[in-house]
This record gives C-alpha cells, sequence and structure tokens, in this order.
C-alpha cells in the first residue's frame, strides 16, 4: 500500500482502494467494469494535495474510456485541476469519449493550438464532434492551427447539414481502381505509409472515383496475386447519401447487418465511409432521445447546465399545464352532477388514469415502430386496427373487473356499470389516440416523440371525464 502523508488511504462503505502499482488495475473497476468509489476518492484527493505524479499512476493503466469517466464522475468544479494533474493522459481518445458538456468545459481552457493537436490524431468524424459546438471565432482559431489537409477536411464535414452522414463519415479509407490486381493492391497498402491502418474493408472504384464494389480485406490477403479486383469484389453494396439523416443510416445498418459502408456525394462520388462502431453511438443515442422526448425531459444529460434543464422540461411541464386546465374544465361542467353523486370525485380519476396508462403503452410501441421504419404508408391501417382490438379487448377485461370491484365495495350496481362502461370507452379512446397522433404528427414532419404524449394524455383525461361523468348525469341523475 502506497501512503499518503500521515492520511489513511479513503474507504468507501469499509472498502479500501489498493494503490499499489499491482492493485490499481485490478480494482479500479468493479465486476460492471465500472469505476469504484474508493478509486475515483483516491484520484480525487492525489489532486487535491498537489500529487500529480501519484494521480497519473493511478489512472495510466485505464483505457481511454475510462479515464473519460472518471472525469465525468469528478465535481464539476474539480474537473479542469484533474485534466490538468493528468496531463497527457488527457488526450484526444479521451476527449472524443467524453460527454459533449463536459467536453466544452475542458476545451474552453485550453489554447486553440492545443485543440487543434488533438484534432489532428483523431478521425475526422470525431475531431469534428469536438470543436462543432465551439464559438464562431473559437472554432476558426482552431481551424487556423491544423494544417491545410486536416483543415480542408473538418471544413467540409462542417458544411454539411447536423447529424447528417456527412458529419458522421470518415475521410481515411482505402480505395482502389478497378483494373488493378491482388498483387497490386496488396503492394500499394504496404507501399504507403500515409494510408489509414484502421479499417478490413476496401472500397473499389472506376475512373469517375464512383464506388462500384466493396472488398474484404482478408480476400485478399487470401486469393492469389493475379486475380482482379474487379473480379473479386461484391458488386451488390449499400451507399450512403452524405446528406442522410443519422437515423435513417443506422437503421439501414441495422437492416442490412453492415460493419462499414461508403458514402457518396450527389455526383455518386466517393467521399467517406461510415463504420459500425460510429453506428452504434448513434443508435443509443436517439433511442435515448426518444425516451427523453416522451417524457418532456429533453436531452436528459445529467451534465447539462441546469439553467438549460429547467427552461427545457418548464416549457413541457406549462404544455401539460394547459391540458390539464381543458381536463378540469371538463369536469367543471357537471358541477351539479358530482354534487349529486359525491363518489363520483373519486372514481372519475381511475377512468383517467387507466386511460393514460392505456394510451401509454400504446404510444410507446407506435413511436418505436415510427423511429425503426416498421410503420409505412403500406401497414399503417393494419397497425390502426391492431391496436384498437388490442384496446378493445384490454377495455373489456379491466371494464368487468372494475365494475365487479365497484359493486363489491359500494353496492350500487348503476353505478359499477356505468364505471365499466367508462373504463371500456377511455380504453378505446387511448388505443385509438396512441395510434393516431404520432402516424399523424410523423405525417406532417413533426417527431412524434416530442409531443405525442402530450396530446395523447389530453385526450384521455378530457374524454375520460367527459364519457365517465356524461354516463352518470344520463343514467344516475
Amino acid at each position: 500500500m502506497s501512503e499518503r502523508g500521515d492520511s489513511a488511504e479513503p474507504l468507501i462503505h469499509g472498502e479500501e482502494f489498493d494503490t499499489s502499482p499491482t492493485g490499481q488495475a485490478e480494482t479500479g473497476l468493479d465486476e460492471d467494469d465500472r469505476l469504484k468509489p474508493a478509486f475515483l476518492n483516491a484520484v480525487l484527493d492525489a489532486v487535491e494535495d498537489g500529487d500529480s505524479e501519484r494521480a497519473r499512476d493511478l489512472v495510466s493503466p485505464l483505457h481511454p474510456a475510462d479515464i473519460a469517466d472518471l472525469l465525468e464522475l469528478a465535481p464539476a468544479e474539480r474537473r479542469g485541476a484533474v485534466a490538468a494533474a493528468l496531463g497527457d493522459l488527457v488526450g484526444a481518445e479521451v476527449l472524443s469519449e467524453l460527454n459533449d458538456y463536459v467536453r466544452e468545459d475542458l476545451i474552453g481552457d485550453l489554447a486553440p493550438e492545443q485543440v487543434a493537436e488533438f484534432a489532428a490524431e483523431l478521425d475526422t468524424d470525431d475531431a469534428v464532434a469536438m470543436i462543432e459546438d465551439m464559438e464562431e471565432a473559437d472554432q476558426q482559431a482552431v481551424l487556423d492551427a491544423l494544417d491545410p489537409e486536416d483543415r480542408a477536411a473538418i471544413q467540409s464535414a462542417l458544411s454539411y447539414p447536423e447529424e447528417s452522414a456527412g458529419r458522421l463519415m470518415q475521410r481515411d479509407l482505402v480505395a482502389v481502381p478497378e483494373h488493378m490486381t491482388v498483387g497490386q493492391v496488396i503492394d500499394y497498402l504496404r507501399d504507403n505509409d500515409d494510408l489509414t491502418r484502421d479499417f478490413w474493408e476496401i472500397f473499389v472504384v472506376d475512373a469517375a472515383h464512383k464506388p462500384i464494389g466493396t472488398c474484404q480485406l482478408s480476400w485478399v490477403l487470401t486469393c492469389p496475386r493475379g486475380i482482379a479486383m474487379a473480379d473479386l469484389m461484391r458488386r451488390e453494396q449499400t451507399l450512403i447519401p452524405v446528406d442522410m439523416d443519422q437515423e435513417e443510416v443506422a437503421l439501414r445498418f441495422q437492416k442490412y447487418a453492415l460493419i462499414s459502408a461508403a458514402v457518396v456525394d450527389a455526383g455518386g462520388r466517393l467521399v467517406g465511409m461510415i463504420t459500425v462502431d460510429d453506428v452504434v453511438h448513434i443508435i443509443a443515442e436517439e433511442a435515448g432521445e426518444d425516451i427523453l422526448r416522451l417524457s418532456g425531459a429533453g436531452e436528459g444529460d445529467i451534465n447539462q447546465p441546469i439553467l438549460m434543464t429547467v427552461r427545457t422540461r418548464l416549457v413541457w411541464l406549462v404544455v401539460n399545464l394547459g391540458t390539464a386546465m381543458i381536463a378540469a374544465s371538463v369536469v367543471g361542467l357537471f358541477e351539479k352532477t358530482i354534487e349529486h353523486l359525491a363518489l363520483l370525485a373519486a372514481l372519475m380519476g381511475i377512468v383517467s388514469g387507466m386511460g393514460g396508462n392505456a394510451g401509454t403503452q400504446t404510444l410507446a410501441v407506435m413511436v418505436r415502430a415510427i423511429a425503426t421504419n416498421q410503420v409505412t404508408s403500406s401497414n399503417t391501417w393494419r397497425m390502426i386496427v391492431r391496436e384498437f382490438r388490442i384496446a378493445v379487448t384490454n377495455g373489456s377485461v379491466l371494464g368487468v373487473l372494475i365494475g365487479i370491484g365497484s359493486y363489491l365495495i359500494y353496492g350500487q350496481p348503476g353505478l359499477s356499470l356505468v364505471f365499466a362502461t367508462a373504463i371500456l370507452l377511455n380504453n378505446m379512446v387511448a388505443g385509438l389516440a396512441g395510434v393516431l397522433i404520432p402516424v399523424t404528427l410523423d405525417r406532417s414532419n413533426i417527431d412524434p416523440a416530442v409531443s405525442s404524449a402530450v396530446f395523447v394524455t389530453m385526450m384521455t383525461d378530457s374524454l375520460g371525464f367527459l364519457t365517465f361523468l356524461g354516463l352518470a348525469t344520463i343514467f344516475l341523475t
């Protein structure tokens, strides 16, 4: 065990972190590959004591992604000091793994020359992600500090829309003309030090630099040298337009089980490639965005500034307040009915609540189906009928159960029948709203994940109250 002055090593729930050279790599991560609290505290304590060498010794065995996690887990006000103490351990790979907000904070303390140095070490897509959110003046200063070739590549990527294939693609790839033989390609790969070393697919292009086929690296290495690439390559390929949205890119990778794909410009010329490791991040990011948008929580990033988070959430809370007032106004129409039978006030919340839950279930299924292209114009009607049948079945079962239960509790057959009927009708409304609202928004080019939940809730609350209290007014008063 190494010692730090007269103080003991940090203890977390009785756990002592072993900071010896042989113990640090074994105990820094738990069984789920997450940083242990004791390890994080040991690094923070070393930085606070000014012992940068000890902090670097602790962190040096970690993978860049784990170092990024360490910086994200550190208190915001201490991240700069931790990054400074770790020095060159916080390199380009670590910055590319960082949360966007954390990276922005750290980059803000760096000189443009330092940021440019990091950007030059990264693939184009990672370099773009690092500098795209910088202030325009700072971004230009970083670009000016890059060498002309890197600057041109990054500026080209920045010219494409955000979240498009042009921003996502890498420009470092291997492309060869179709007339080359396998032997010539192998010699070309060996003799050119400027080529990327991280590839497993070779793109074959024609004289206009348009991709006409692909060839896996393993095929080149296992075939005789005299075979022409035109005879070896696979001509069927999935081409990604440079302006395609990244979500659609991810869906193509998922549908066709791609490892990499060529990106082409408007003229069909090869301009880059996208690899599956980038797409994995996109799939996780898009899935998380849809879940958070359904709740109106915005990005839901725990590193997002508090004021920005408050503003995002407050907007949707105000919208929900407005829809709640609409539902309350419906209740106000039946004030005399409620006065006549006060029990209605206790039960009407159950009707709207059950409808809201059913609507949320249907909505979640539909938003996911729309996002993954499972719902198209050819099967929309079938989906509507399917969800309506499910709503009728569930509503019938719930209506029978709740009708029997309310009769056993209150002993009023008329009230129980009204209660059961309202549950059935509101479930039917919830099923239809959960399908029709997201489909309608999607057809109107509005993201259904953003605003569907508000409208579905308004429908189930308002019509739930209207149905229950309306039936009660007709049959019980």
